[in-house]
């Protein structure tokens, strides 16, 4: 339990791994069906916090989420592609349920291919965003056009969010942490909304 706070911890992640745990979970996020848990947009909200203070470089922060948040979703396209149908039939485990392959799917069913540009603001959405494009045999060439400005909007957008921030609000350290936990909280809105729409009917 210890172990599993401090990973989905922002901050410790931050302060402990520096950019190399940054880049990793942003890639293990986007596209590895087990990094689902994983910090996203709080992540790179407080990395652009701690490169306003000085304590990462915010040119190879956001260049460097960016790639790797594209790295991420392609490799869980071709790991969908590779596996195919029979994600659907694969056993739930402690990282696998079958509930987050049911709600990327309904989400891709609302938003079609646009789903790999929104899913970047949804969480486990974005997990499994990519790995339904590649189960579904998109083409990669579209999935790569839609990859690319998504993680563009999400990578840049996010982590300047907090780089601005953190230079606008004088001894803005105080409120980092009621901020993440509202950034969480906006992020998991529209997963509530899907879950009470699908409940009422």
């Amino acid at each position: 339990m210890y172990f599993i706070s401090n990973i989905i911890n922002p901050q410790y992640i931050i302060e402990t791994l520096g950019l190399i745990g940054v880049f990793s979970a942003v890639f293990a996020e986007s596209g590895l069906f087990f990094g689902f848990f994983l910090p996203g947009d709080s992540l790179l909200f407080t990395a652009g916090f701690f490169a306003s203070q000085g304590f990462l470089n915010i040119y190879v922060l956001t260049i460097g989420a960016f790639i790797f948040a594209v790295l991420g979703d392609s490799v869980g396209y071709w790991f969908g592609k590779k596996i195919g149908p029979k994600i659907f039939t694969k056993e739930e485990s402690l990282f696998f349920n079958k509930k987050h392959i049911d709600r990327a799917q309904k989400f891709y069913e609302k938003y079609g291919n646009k789903t790999i540009i929104l899913a970047r603001f949804v969480p486990i959405v974005r997990t499994f965003a990519p790995i339904l494009a590649g189960v579904g045999r998109m083409k990669y060439r579209n999935f790569l056009s839609y990859n690319i400005v998504g993680g563009f909007v999400w990578s840049f957008g996010v982590t300047l969010g907090g780089f601005v921030l953190g230079n606008l609000i004088p001894n803005v350290d105080r409120y980092l942490l009621p901020i993440i936990l509202f950034i969480i909280a906006v992020s998991f809105l529209p997963i509530i909304r899907e879950f009470w729409i699908a409940k009422k009917k």
